[in-house]
């Protein structure tokens, strides 16, 4: 085998974006875990790199390339940074492609995330950056089996609203009890002995709360009537709704019946900035802040024959701006319309990857009748209606006001409402929402809404990808074009979390700085 030293195998990841991370994973120059500190050796003194767009992802990147001695500028086409990393408060504003400029009139204090809203615990780089900024986190509260399942339809129980814990303690009491039975009479696995079929009946028993005759009946677990007190008050038990009567009701359905807990980045515990996801992108602005240009919209981007130029525009008309290399984190929909010299691989790539649709409403409401007089403190209410999903706040418990996400939607369901206007959008939420609380017509104040795939500069939520574009297109964005580097969600597994703009943020900073080192010294093994 020929031999190839460390600073070829560099040289060599350095060509793909993600490819030098794990390089220098591979030679022992970075701890295993990405949450530490990226302190990288060497330094980039004397490169300038023109990052494009001031989200997590371009933020993150001039963050770390600041601290190895590179000069970035970031160009933002709007007037914030954070991207869609975004707390929609009293004053904010929001411009969508087909409608003049909306201004939340929100209450001080008040305020909900249009974009991300939760933190997997087990997203470390996430939490990693939150501590090394000094951003305070709390417990989000995803799972509430005290929230509704509410299906609309003509079945015995649709149109009315349904405990989580009643839908979710029912089911799986009557699927214990038909697998318990079977079991039991030996038509499952004739492989069992005896002692293995009563120990696996044990525990059907306890996750189903079946009986000793192995039969479901209501219990505790979904919740009370009447709740039990001092003296004679035990507490009263409903009857367990039918099993015949959740699948005619379309509560079993797949699109709708939900256990978030189930799924690896759901599961609890999750965290949220206090005070709003935009704690973060803040903290990040404040690192970054003489870098970035505000007002800069980007509308061409080529790669010339010792680095990059970059045209945009402002408020006092347009510039070229010229840089070593570039990282760009525009989002392909909006990228897709901007003038380049890229490669027809990466152009290709960047017009075939699509975006999801989603919207979310916030309203603001005079008191939290959720928490109290329903008592629901955090989780979500799932609808098989176009509201699809209904977000209780897991903050400020018990005061005096409060906004809850009164839709957030996706794809042809967020199509249709995205296509309302502002007002039209509040006043559909408002009448789907007063099906399941009917205390909206009373507390109601007023409300804001985003569509991201309307919203300038998105055009989209997150990138979602079929079999065939990850395979095809996917790699060909995490190799440079040239000078030009691409970062953002949408080049990770982790599209739709902060988690993927800060992975890739990371992957590119290794890639560029194993490129510069490597032109100029060997890279030095981190002590």
């Amino acid at each position: 085998m020929k031999t190839i030293t460390r600073r070829d195998f560099l040289g060599k990841g350095a060509m793909l974006a993600g490819g030098a991370y794990p390089a220098m994973l591979a030679l022992g120059l970075l701890k295993p875990s990405p949450a530490h500190a990226f302190n990288l050796e060497g330094n980039g003194k004397g490169k300038h790199i023109v990052i494009l767009g001031a989200g997590l992802a371009g933020m993150t990147s001039a963050y770390e390339l600041g601290k190895l001695g590179y000069q970035c500028t970031i160009l933002e086409a709007r007037q914030r940074a954070g991207g869609r990393c975004f707390s929609i408060r009293n004053g904010s504003t929001n411009t969508e492609i087909d409608k003049p400029t909306a201004t939340a009139h929100f209450d001080a204090g008040q305020y909900f995330n249009a974009g991300p809203s939760r933190i997997p615990h087990n997203h470390e780089l996430t939490l990693h950056y939150c501590k090394e900024l000094g951003v305070p986190i709390q417990v989000y509260n995803n799972v509430n089996e005290g929230a509704y399942y509410f299906a609309e339809g003509k079945g015995p129980l649709s149109n009315k609203k349904i405990k989580v814990r009643e839908v979710h303690n029912d089911i799986r009491g009557y699927m214990t009890e038909m697998l318990a039975k079977s079991i039991d009479h030996g038509s499952l696995d004739s492989s069992f002995t005896k002692e293995d079929g009563e120990k696996i009946i044990e525990y059907l028993q306890a996750e189903g709360g079946l009986d000793i005759d192995k039969l479901y009946k209501a219990s505790a677990r979904r919740g009370y009537t009447e709740s039990p007190g001092a003296g004679d008050k035990p507490g009263k038990i409903a009857d367990p709704h039918k099993l015949a009567d959740l699948l005619h009701s379309g509560l079993m359905d797949p699109d709708f019946y939900n256990v978030a807990e189930y799924t690896y980045e759901l599961q609890m515990t999750m965290f949220q900035a206090v005070g709003g996801m935009d704690q973060i992108a803040k903290a990040l602005e404040k690192k970054v802040a003489p870098s970035i240009k505000m007002g800069a919209e980007v509308t061409a981007i080529n790669n010339v024959t010792d680095g990059v130029k970059i045209t945009y525009k402002d408020a006092t008309g347009e510039h070229v701006l010229t840089g070593d290399l570039c990282i760009c984190t525009i989002p392909l929909p909006v990228l897709s319309n901007i003038s380049n010299n890229f490669s027809g691989d990466v152009s290709r790539a960047i017009d075939y990857i699509s975006y999801n649709q989603t919207g979310k409403i916030g309203l603001q409401f005079k008191r939290r009748f959720w928490e109290e007089d329903e008592h629901i403190y955090g989780g979500i209410t799932h609808t098989n209606n176009d509201l699809t999903q209904i977000f209780y706040p897991s903050y400020d418990y018990l005061g005096k006001k409060g906004i809850l996400i009164g839709y957030y939607n996706f794809n042809e369901k967020a199509q249709k409402i995205g296509a309302l206007g502002y007002a039209e959008r509040e006043k559909f939420a408002l009448e789907k929402g007063r099906l399941i609380h009917p205390q909206y017509d009373k507390e109601f104040e007023n409300s804001f809404s985003v569509s991201w795939h309307k919203t300038k500069y998105n055009l989209g939520g997150w990138a979602v990808y079929t079999t065939e574009t990850r395979k095809t297109q996917y790699p060909v964005l995490l190799k440079p074009d040239k000078q030009v580097y691409f970062a953002g969600e949408h080049l990770t597994y982790l599209n739709a979390w902060m988690a993927g703009a800060f992975e890739s943020a990371r992957s590119t900073v290794a890639a560029i700085h194993a490129r510069v080192t490597n032109q100029r010294t060997q890279y030095p093994v981190q002590k």
